[in-house]
């Protein structure tokens, strides 16, 4: 019989790297929130948040967070849903994932190239009789190039979620009569919905707080709240402000942590019955 008396030990190194890269940044963010930019001790910064301008810039964030999460979702169930059916599934996953890995600046460089005046965009506009655009520093541009990076961190969990379900649930529906929509809408989505709720959380949180993007491709014409804290950390200076946007940031993450949290209480999960 194992000893558990051991078992606080080897949580030790676990614990070490929550206190050191966790919970120890966190505090000195919110220590840093209450000075202003000449030192002092101040609550002005979070009354400063509440002003107009700061709330119209937390609602852009969440808004084009918003928009980069339901195009990258378009894009990605029915992509992950035909690679579940495909022969070589493992193989075209990894052709998807395989991007992930490149630099974010390199993509984003790339980017800039294809979508700049003289770049392969712009000579396809030409081509076909539309004539150049500006298709950069547009919220399309930063849309579309923020969909892209992100489209295989929505792709894996649906993926996932789809491939563990049970075929003879769906087998059973079609046989009941349903019909295709209905057979998606009342077994497929449900049961893979977790894996929607994964894919939301892994692109909507981290595209609150673009800041590269809204830099190269947006030109600064589109601000998040990633934006305006590097703007007031490298920029202004004030670590104060700086800290109290973070502050905020990291709250609006948990939220939307616990609203696309995973609930299985009881009923049927990947075509189990609990």
């Amino acid at each position: 019989m194992r000893n558990n008396s051991s078992r606080p030990f080897y949580l030790i190194p676990y614990y070490l790297w929550i206190a050191l890269f966790v919970i120890a940044p966190i505090a000195l963010i919110v220590y840093y929130s209450f000075f202003d930019i000449s030192g002092n001790l101040t609550f002005d910064n979070y009354k400063n948040f509440f002003s107009s301008v700061y709330l119209r810039l937390t609602l852009s964030s969440f808004w084009y967070a918003f928009l980069i999460t339901v195009f990258t979702l378009i894009v990605a169930y029915p992509t992950a849903y035909w690679l579940t059916k495909t022969k070589h599934k493992q193989l075209w996953l990894l052709l998807i994932i395989i991007p992930s890995w490149i630099n974010l600046l390199l993509k984003t460089y790339a980017f800039i190239g294809i979508f700049g005046l003289y770049g392969p965009a712009n000579r396809f506009l030409k081509a076909i009789g539309i004539g150049e655009q500006q298709i950069l520093f547009t919220d399309f541009s930063f849309i579309f190039v923020s969909v892209y990076i992100f489209i295989p961190f929505m792709i894996l969990p649906i993926f996932n979620s789809l491939d563990k379900m049970n075929p003879a649930l769906i087998d059973a529906s079609r046989d009941l009569g349903a019909s295709s929509w209905v057979t998606f809408r009342r077994v497929i989505f449900p049961l893979a919905i977790n894996g929607v709720k994964s894919g939301i959380q892994a692109v909507f949180i981290p595209a609150l707080s673009l800041f590269v993007i809204t830099r190269l491709i947006a030109g600064n014409k589109v601000i998040t709240l990633g934006t305006a804290i590097e703007q007031q950390f490298l920029v202004t200076q004030n670590w104060g402000m700086g800290s109290t946007i973070a502050v905020f940031l990291i709250l609006f993450m948990i939220i939307i942590m616990m609203l696309t949290g995973q609930r299985d209480k009881g009923g049927m999960a990947n075509g189990k019955i609990k």
